[in-house]
């Protein structure tokens, strides 16, 4: 900022920050560590998003666009360039969510109806075999623990019943490591989204689908029964998506394979409540 006068850029982004440091002061993150990996963003961001077809994306550029100096910029890439970023696939949580949703998907391990078969530890159609096909390198085990654990498979006394399906979607309970990786994925995306969304009308493009149900003048007395019926029909909603979305997924329809051209893509939903500091302004769906 060259003046103090702040643009609607800089308020949006002051709203973004100011949860933002609560959460890095809660887990005891200075302000040091948080500068540190902004330059990295800066310099990562230069060199992948902004390059130029026709001319090299260069250490001078780079510090040009992000206004960092030249021996900053080289020095973030050498660390970019020698830690890559862990990939999704190989995060714990997601390779379970993977296994959720090939018992949900893959006629294999479906009943007649449909719905996700109460399946035995081991054999044809098992949860072993489920998690063979869905979950990489991890072990039945490891992954039956980690589901029963969350509370989104119950097993029968000694595992005679086999194993049931309770929820649709595996959700890390208790693991902050795992929470702080959706965290990152959820408000990374959601950025995203808003600045392809900046962008699209100069280029041409549609928009993608953004929108925010608030109020902000509701009696605490609403609040409690508001949080179980947005829980629900928000869960009803996604369930519904995941119906169409997931079978169409090739690692769940079988068409495993890297594809240059895959696409990642979804929906996500979560629920804010907060206290009113000003007076009341009511607002509806946007």
């Amino acid at each position: 900022m060259t003046d103090h006068t702040p643009t609607p850029l800089h308020r949006a982004l002051y709203r973004i920050l100011r949860p933002l440091a609560r959460l890095l002061l809660r887990n005891g993150i200075p302000f040091g560590d948080f500068a540190e990996l902004m330059r990295r963003a800066y310099v990562e961001a230069a060199l992948e998003d902004f390059r130029d077809q026709r001319r090299k994306m260069t250490d001078s550029r780079a510090a040009v666009l992000t206004g960092l100096t030249r021996k900053e910029v080289k020095r973030q890439r050498e660390i970019l360039s020698g830690q890559p970023l862990q990939p999704r696939e190989s995060r714990q949580g997601n390779r379970a969510s993977r296994v959720v949703a090939g018992w949900v998907h893959d006629t294999r391990f479906q009943d007649a109806e449909g719905r996700p078969s109460v399946l035995p530890l081991e054999g044809n159609a098992s949860f072993s075999e489920l998690v063979r096909l869905y979950s990489g390198d991890m072990t039945p085990k490891a992954v039956l623990d980690e589901l029963l654990r969350v509370g989104v498979v119950s097993q029968g006394a000694g595992g005679s019943e086999g194993l049931v399906l309770r929820k649709r979607a595996y959700v890390p309970a208790g693991d902050d490591a795992e929470m702080l990786h959706i965290f990152g994925e959820d408000v990374s995306d959601l950025i995203s989204t808003i600045d392809y969304n900046l962008v699209s009308a100069r280029q041409g493009q549609s928009p993608l689908f953004q929108r925010t149900l608030s109020y902000n003048n509701i009696p605490p007395e609403a609040i409690e029964q508001w949080r179980e019926v947005a829980g629900h029909e928000a869960q009803q909603f996604l369930e519904q998506l995941d119906g169409w979305l997931g079978p169409r997924d090739r690692d769940v329809s079988g068409g495993h394979g890297d594809d240059p051209g895959a696409v990642r893509t979804g929906i996500s939903v979560f629920y804010f409540e907060e206290p009113v500091q000003n007076g009341p302004d009511g607002e509806g769906p946007s």
